[in-house]
């Protein structure tokens, strides 16, 4: 039975990312850490989101996900976000809720915090490592020790090869292109066992 607490913490508008967020939940319980998915606060207007039939779908589909919090950071020995890329950064959704915790990284809270990034793009070129390398310059900031999967598993080629965490195709369909699902976990994993060293 694992003693880490993860919070996985992310942001979907179509479900993606949604359903990354769901498989590294799902390993998390399998290692037996403590975990807690949440998703970030939407910031687009409604006009937006009625506007794209698969975003409203989702929206509708996932109201009763808790949204994020300092408190689920602060709880957390160890934290995974997802986030879809958005001209190769970090969706503005999960930068808005990054960029608020500065309470507690200014009291110390998100020192040695254990993190771990995964994203997404609508093409194999589209910005996915951009994305999580971007958002592992805003944990330099806090203090926390990044976890990358590298290439410490087969899986990961597989999944396409990305050293610095899951990232996935979404297709004209709305569907991932390639298998994710077993990389995903194995970054999961990885990350509470690292995590339980560091606590």
């Amino acid at each position: 039975m694992s003693n880490v607490k993860l919070a996985v913490i992310y942001y979907s508008s179509t479900g993606t990312n949604y359903e990354l967020a769901k498989w590294a939940e799902e390993a998390g319980k399998e290692s037996g850490a403590e975990v807690r998915l949440v998703k970030v606060p939407e910031l687009a207007p409604e006009a937006a989101i009625e506007s794209n039939p698969a975003w409203k779908a989702h929206y509708d589909a996932t109201k009763d996900v808790k949204e994020a919090t300092s408190d689920d950071i602060e709880w957390a020995d160890a934290i995974i976000f997802s986030t879809p890329t958005r001209f190769g950064n970090v969706a503005s959704q999960m930068k808005q809720f990054i960029d608020m915790q500065g309470g507690l990284w200014g009291a110390g809270k998100t020192v040695n915090k254990v993190v771990s990034a995964m994203s997404s793009a609508s093409n194999p070129h589209g910005g996915q490592e951009a994305t999580i390398l971007s958002l592992y310059t805003s944990m330099m900031h806090w203090g926390a020790i990044i976890v990358p999967p590298g290439y410490s598993d087969q899986v990961i080629f597989g999944a396409g090869g990305n050293p610095y965490g899951t990232s996935v195709t979404q297709g004209q369909d709305g569907k991932m292109v390639e298998d994710v699902e077993a990389a995903v976990k194995h970054q999961a994993k990885r990350t509470i066992e690292v995590a339980e060293k560091v606590k």
